[in-house]
Protein backbone atom coordinates (compact mmCIF):
# COMPACT_ATOMS: atom_id res chain seq x y z
CA UNK A 1 0.00 0.00 0.00
CA UNK A 2 2.93 2.14 0.80
CA UNK A 3 4.45 1.80 -2.33
CA UNK A 4 1.53 1.92 -4.44
CA UNK A 5 0.88 5.48 -2.91
CA UNK A 6 4.71 6.52 -3.50
CA UNK A 7 4.37 5.38 -7.23
CA UNK A 8 1.23 7.82 -7.35
CA UNK A 9 2.76 10.69 -5.89
CA UNK A 10 5.86 10.32 -8.29
CA UNK A 11 2.99 9.73 -11.54
CA UNK A 12 1.59 13.17 -10.40
CA UNK A 13 4.36 14.80 -9.85
CA UNK A 14 5.47 13.71 -13.50
CA UNK A 15 2.52 14.71 -15.01
CA UNK A 16 3.39 18.05 -13.42
CA UNK A 17 6.46 18.45 -14.23
CA UNK A 18 5.70 17.57 -17.88
CA UNK A 19 3.08 20.22 -18.16
CA UNK A 20 4.87 22.63 -15.76
CA UNK A 21 3.77 25.54 -18.21
CA UNK A 22 0.00 24.56 -18.11
CA UNK A 23 -0.12 24.76 -14.33
CA UNK A 24 1.80 28.14 -14.19
CA UNK A 25 -0.63 29.75 -16.60
CA UNK A 26 -3.94 28.45 -14.66
CA UNK A 27 -2.03 29.86 -11.11
CA UNK A 28 -3.23 33.24 -11.32
CA UNK A 29 -6.98 32.24 -11.74
CA UNK A 30 -6.66 29.71 -8.70
CA UNK A 31 -5.23 32.96 -7.14
CA UNK A 32 -8.10 34.87 -8.36
CA UNK A 33 -10.38 32.82 -7.18
CA UNK A 34 -9.32 32.15 -3.73
CA UNK A 35 -8.48 35.55 -2.93
CA UNK A 36 -12.02 37.01 -4.33
CA UNK A 37 -14.41 33.93 -4.13
CA UNK A 38 -13.26 32.39 -0.91
CA UNK A 39 -11.54 33.75 1.21
CA UNK A 40 -14.63 36.90 1.40
CA UNK A 41 -16.93 33.49 2.39
CA UNK A 42 -15.39 34.60 6.28
CA UNK A 43 -17.41 37.49 5.79
CA UNK A 44 -20.53 34.88 6.88
CA UNK A 45 -20.32 35.08 10.33
CA UNK A 46 -21.19 38.90 10.26
CA UNK A 47 -25.02 37.21 9.41
CA UNK A 48 -24.73 35.70 13.25
CA UNK A 49 -22.81 38.85 15.32
CA UNK A 50 -23.83 42.26 16.32
CA UNK A 51 -21.12 43.34 13.88
CA UNK A 52 -18.77 46.08 15.09
CA UNK A 53 -16.57 47.77 12.92
CA UNK A 54 -14.27 48.87 15.75
CA UNK A 55 -14.10 45.40 17.25
CA UNK A 56 -13.44 43.42 13.90
CA UNK A 57 -15.00 39.84 13.06
CA UNK A 58 -14.25 37.86 15.76
CA UNK A 59 -14.50 40.17 18.44
CA UNK A 60 -17.80 41.11 17.55
CA UNK A 61 -20.54 39.22 19.69
CA UNK A 62 -22.23 36.19 18.50
CA UNK A 63 -26.31 37.03 18.47
CA UNK A 64 -27.35 33.58 16.69
CA UNK A 65 -30.42 33.76 14.23
CA UNK A 66 -31.78 36.88 15.84
CA UNK A 67 -30.47 39.33 12.51
CA UNK A 68 -32.43 36.31 10.39
CA UNK A 69 -35.22 36.74 12.41
CA UNK A 70 -35.48 40.60 12.21
CA UNK A 71 -35.53 40.01 8.49
CA UNK A 72 -38.07 37.64 8.02
CA UNK A 73 -40.42 39.74 10.72
CA UNK A 74 -39.74 43.39 8.91
CA UNK A 75 -42.39 44.78 7.61
CA UNK A 76 -40.14 45.14 3.36
CA UNK A 77 -39.45 40.88 3.97
CA UNK A 78 -42.86 39.92 2.31
CA UNK A 79 -42.46 42.63 -0.38
CA UNK A 80 -39.02 41.89 -1.05
CA UNK A 81 -39.25 38.65 -1.67
CA UNK A 82 -42.94 38.86 -3.87
CA UNK A 83 -40.91 41.41 -6.04
CA UNK A 84 -38.00 39.45 -6.31
CA UNK A 85 -39.48 36.50 -7.57
CA UNK A 86 -42.43 37.85 -9.54
CA UNK A 87 -39.47 39.60 -11.68
CA UNK A 88 -37.32 36.68 -11.62
CA UNK A 89 -39.97 34.45 -12.87
CA UNK A 90 -40.97 36.26 -15.62
CA UNK A 91 -37.65 36.67 -17.11
CA UNK A 92 -37.59 33.15 -16.88
CA UNK A 93 -40.53 32.24 -18.25
CA UNK A 94 -40.84 35.45 -20.68
CA UNK A 95 -36.97 35.88 -21.26
CA UNK A 96 -35.50 32.33 -21.59
CA UNK A 97 -37.34 31.17 -24.65
CA UNK A 98 -36.94 33.97 -26.92
CA UNK A 99 -32.97 33.47 -27.48
CA UNK A 100 -33.35 30.17 -28.43
CA UNK A 101 -36.54 31.39 -30.64
CA UNK A 102 -34.26 34.24 -32.42
CA UNK A 103 -31.46 31.78 -32.80
CA UNK A 104 -33.57 29.23 -34.45
CA UNK A 105 -35.06 31.86 -36.76
CA UNK A 106 -31.52 33.14 -37.55
CA UNK A 107 -30.10 29.91 -38.34
CA UNK A 108 -33.38 29.14 -40.89
CA UNK A 109 -31.91 32.60 -42.42
CA UNK A 110 -30.17 32.09 -45.74
CA UNK A 111 -29.02 35.66 -46.73
CA UNK A 112 -25.97 36.04 -44.75
CA UNK A 113 -25.95 39.85 -45.62
CA UNK A 114 -29.67 39.62 -43.53
CA UNK A 115 -28.64 37.45 -40.65
CA UNK A 116 -25.72 39.44 -40.25
CA UNK A 117 -27.61 43.03 -40.02
CA UNK A 118 -30.35 41.24 -37.85
CA UNK A 119 -27.45 40.03 -35.55
CA UNK A 120 -26.16 43.38 -35.44
CA UNK A 121 -28.99 44.97 -33.99
CA UNK A 122 -29.92 42.03 -31.57
CA UNK A 123 -26.66 42.04 -29.81
CA UNK A 124 -25.82 46.19 -30.19
CA UNK A 125 -28.09 46.84 -26.83
CA UNK A 126 -25.92 44.31 -24.81
CA UNK A 127 -23.06 46.38 -24.92
CA UNK A 128 -25.34 49.80 -23.53
CA UNK A 129 -23.99 50.45 -20.04
CA UNK A 130 -26.76 49.88 -17.04
CA UNK A 131 -26.98 53.64 -16.72
CA UNK A 132 -26.65 54.67 -20.12
CA UNK A 133 -30.02 51.87 -21.05
CA UNK A 134 -31.86 52.90 -18.21
CA UNK A 135 -31.80 56.65 -18.93
CA UNK A 136 -33.01 55.91 -22.53
CA UNK A 137 -36.34 53.71 -20.47
CA UNK A 138 -37.17 56.75 -18.40
CA UNK A 139 -37.10 58.83 -22.12
CA UNK A 140 -38.77 56.41 -23.77
CA UNK A 141 -41.81 56.13 -21.22
CA UNK A 142 -41.42 59.46 -20.30
CA UNK A 143 -45.33 60.74 -19.90
CA UNK A 144 -44.84 63.43 -22.21
CA UNK A 145 -42.29 62.98 -25.36
CA UNK A 146 -41.35 59.44 -24.58
CA UNK A 147 -41.88 57.34 -27.90
CA UNK A 148 -43.99 55.00 -26.04
CA UNK A 149 -46.73 57.07 -24.79
CA UNK A 150 -46.87 59.23 -28.16
CA UNK A 151 -47.45 56.17 -30.03
CA UNK A 152 -50.13 55.56 -27.42
CA UNK A 153 -51.43 59.05 -28.10
CA UNK A 154 -51.58 58.72 -31.38
CA UNK A 155 -54.06 55.74 -30.70
CA UNK A 156 -56.17 57.81 -29.12
CA UNK A 157 -55.46 56.67 -25.82
CA UNK A 158 -53.70 58.61 -22.77
CA UNK A 159 -50.87 58.81 -21.69
CA UNK A 160 -49.66 55.36 -18.79
CA UNK A 161 -47.11 56.97 -16.50
CA UNK A 162 -44.71 53.62 -16.43
CA UNK A 163 -42.05 54.75 -13.84
CA UNK A 164 -44.83 55.88 -11.48
CA UNK A 165 -46.97 52.62 -11.32
CA UNK A 166 -45.87 50.07 -8.76
CA UNK A 167 -47.39 47.11 -10.71
CA UNK A 168 -45.81 48.16 -14.07
CA UNK A 169 -42.43 48.23 -12.81
CA UNK A 170 -41.93 44.07 -12.84
CA UNK A 171 -42.93 44.84 -16.96
CA UNK A 172 -40.66 47.85 -17.49
CA UNK A 173 -37.71 45.82 -15.91
CA UNK A 174 -38.64 42.42 -17.54
CA UNK A 175 -38.89 43.61 -21.43
CA UNK A 176 -36.15 46.00 -21.26
CA UNK A 177 -33.79 43.13 -20.03
CA UNK A 178 -35.57 41.08 -23.39
CA UNK A 179 -34.10 43.95 -25.31
CA UNK A 180 -31.29 44.59 -23.58
CA UNK A 181 -30.06 40.66 -23.71
CA UNK A 182 -32.13 38.58 -26.10
CA UNK A 183 -29.75 38.71 -29.05
CA UNK A 184 -26.64 38.00 -26.97
CA UNK A 185 -27.81 35.18 -24.99
CA UNK A 186 -28.83 33.78 -28.48
CA UNK A 187 -24.88 33.45 -29.48
CA UNK A 188 -24.87 30.13 -27.53
CA UNK A 189 -27.89 28.48 -28.81
CA UNK A 190 -26.36 29.78 -32.31
CA UNK A 191 -23.09 28.35 -31.96
CA UNK A 192 -25.05 25.23 -30.52
CA UNK A 193 -26.79 24.78 -33.55
CA UNK A 194 -23.97 24.58 -35.99
CA UNK A 195 -23.32 21.01 -34.18
CA UNK A 196 -26.21 19.99 -36.02
CA UNK A 197 -25.58 16.73 -38.44
CA UNK A 198 -26.32 17.82 -41.85
CA UNK A 199 -26.99 14.70 -43.05
CA UNK A 200 -30.15 14.56 -40.41
CA UNK A 201 -31.60 17.68 -42.31
CA UNK A 202 -30.76 16.41 -46.13
CA UNK A 203 -33.21 12.97 -44.93
CA UNK A 204 -35.78 14.98 -43.48
CA UNK A 205 -35.72 17.31 -46.53
CA UNK A 206 -36.24 13.90 -48.77
CA UNK A 207 -38.93 12.53 -46.32
CA UNK A 208 -40.64 15.98 -47.04
CA UNK A 209 -40.31 17.71 -43.75
CA UNK A 210 -41.66 21.21 -43.63
CA UNK A 211 -38.84 24.07 -41.59
CA UNK A 212 -40.93 23.88 -39.05
CA UNK A 213 -40.83 20.07 -38.42
CA UNK A 214 -36.95 20.40 -39.12
CA UNK A 215 -37.07 23.16 -36.46
CA UNK A 216 -38.81 20.40 -33.84
CA UNK A 217 -37.48 17.26 -34.96
CA UNK A 218 -34.03 17.79 -35.75
CA UNK A 219 -32.60 21.43 -34.20
CA UNK A 220 -34.08 21.35 -31.05
CA UNK A 221 -33.21 18.23 -29.76
CA UNK A 222 -29.71 18.49 -30.81
CA UNK A 223 -29.54 21.99 -28.01
CA UNK A 224 -31.75 20.37 -25.83
CA UNK A 225 -28.69 19.63 -23.30
CA UNK A 226 -27.53 23.65 -23.87
CA UNK A 227 -31.14 24.83 -22.97
CA UNK A 228 -31.21 22.65 -19.64
CA UNK A 229 -27.81 23.53 -18.91
CA UNK A 230 -28.50 27.40 -19.26
CA UNK A 231 -31.97 27.18 -17.64
CA UNK A 232 -30.19 25.30 -14.35
CA UNK A 233 -28.30 28.16 -14.31
CA UNK A 234 -30.96 30.42 -14.50
CA UNK A 235 -32.99 28.89 -11.93
CA UNK A 236 -29.63 29.17 -9.88
CA UNK A 237 -29.57 32.64 -9.79
CA UNK A 238 -33.42 33.03 -9.06
CA UNK A 239 -33.76 35.52 -6.33
CA UNK A 240 -30.12 37.47 -7.72
CA UNK A 241 -32.06 40.33 -9.37
CA UNK A 242 -29.40 42.86 -9.93
CA UNK A 243 -29.56 45.78 -8.09
CA UNK A 244 -27.98 48.65 -10.53
CA UNK A 245 -30.97 48.42 -12.81
CA UNK A 246 -33.66 47.85 -10.17
CA UNK A 247 -32.00 50.58 -8.02
CA UNK A 248 -31.79 53.11 -10.85
CA UNK A 249 -35.24 52.31 -11.79
CA UNK A 250 -36.92 52.94 -8.47
CA UNK A 251 -38.57 56.30 -7.86
CA UNK A 252 -40.83 57.02 -4.76
CA UNK A 253 -44.07 56.23 -6.23
CA UNK A 254 -43.11 52.62 -7.32
CA UNK A 255 -41.04 51.64 -4.63
CA UNK A 256 -43.64 49.17 -3.11
CA UNK A 257 -43.05 47.16 -6.79
CA UNK A 258 -38.95 48.01 -7.19
CA UNK A 259 -37.69 47.25 -4.17
CA UNK A 260 -35.97 43.95 -4.55
CA UNK A 261 -33.79 41.55 -1.85
CA UNK A 262 -30.36 43.10 -3.62
CA UNK A 263 -31.56 46.96 -3.36
CA UNK A 264 -32.52 46.27 -0.04
CA UNK A 265 -29.67 44.93 1.17
CA UNK A 266 -27.35 47.89 -0.53
CA UNK A 267 -29.61 50.43 1.25
CA UNK A 268 -29.57 48.43 4.61
CA UNK A 269 -26.02 47.60 4.87
CA UNK A 270 -24.10 50.41 2.86
CA UNK A 271 -26.85 53.15 3.48
CA UNK A 272 -27.49 52.67 6.76
CA UNK A 273 -24.35 50.83 7.84
CA UNK A 274 -26.49 47.89 9.45
CA UNK A 275 -24.00 44.82 7.89
CA UNK A 276 -25.10 42.37 10.48
CA UNK A 277 -28.46 42.43 9.06
CA UNK A 278 -27.75 42.97 5.04
CA UNK A 279 -25.52 40.26 5.43
CA UNK A 280 -28.22 37.75 7.17
CA UNK A 281 -30.26 39.07 3.92
CA UNK A 282 -27.42 38.38 1.46
CA UNK A 283 -27.09 34.85 3.13
CA UNK A 284 -30.66 34.12 3.08
CA UNK A 285 -30.66 35.02 -0.55
CA UNK A 286 -27.42 32.66 -1.30
CA UNK A 287 -28.90 29.86 0.71
CA UNK A 288 -31.84 29.90 -1.31
CA UNK A 289 -30.54 30.03 -4.82
CA UNK A 290 -27.94 26.90 -3.82
CA UNK A 291 -31.64 24.90 -3.04
CA UNK A 292 -32.96 26.05 -6.16
CA UNK A 293 -29.76 25.06 -8.28
CA UNK A 294 -29.57 21.44 -6.68
CA UNK A 295 -33.24 21.17 -7.15
CA UNK A 296 -33.19 21.39 -10.92
CA UNK A 297 -30.39 19.85 -11.39
CA UNK A 298 -30.96 16.93 -9.89
CA UNK A 299 -34.58 17.10 -11.69
CA UNK A 300 -33.09 17.40 -15.11
CA UNK A 301 -30.63 14.44 -14.31
CA UNK A 302 -33.33 12.52 -13.50
CA UNK A 303 -35.84 13.95 -16.58
CA UNK A 304 -33.25 14.43 -19.02
CA UNK A 305 -30.48 12.46 -18.05
CA UNK A 306 -28.53 16.11 -18.63
CA UNK A 307 -26.79 18.27 -15.29
CA UNK A 308 -24.21 20.56 -14.59
CA UNK A 309 -22.53 17.93 -11.33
Amino acid sequence: MVKGKRKGKAGVLRRIGRCWQLYVLMLPALVYIVLFAYKPMYGILIAFKDFSMKKGILASPWVGFKNFERLFSSYWFPIILKNTLTISLLSLVIGFPIPIILALLLNEVRSNKFRSMVQTFSYAPHFISMVVMCGMVAMFLSPTTGVVNKLLNALGLESVFFMQEAGLFKWVYVLSGIWQGAGWSSVIYYAALSGVDKSLLEAADMDGATRLQKIWHVNLPVILPTILVMLILQCGSLLSVGYEKAYLLQTSSNLTGSEIISTYVYKVGLVQSDFSFSTAAGLFNTVVNCIILISANQLSKKVAKTGLF
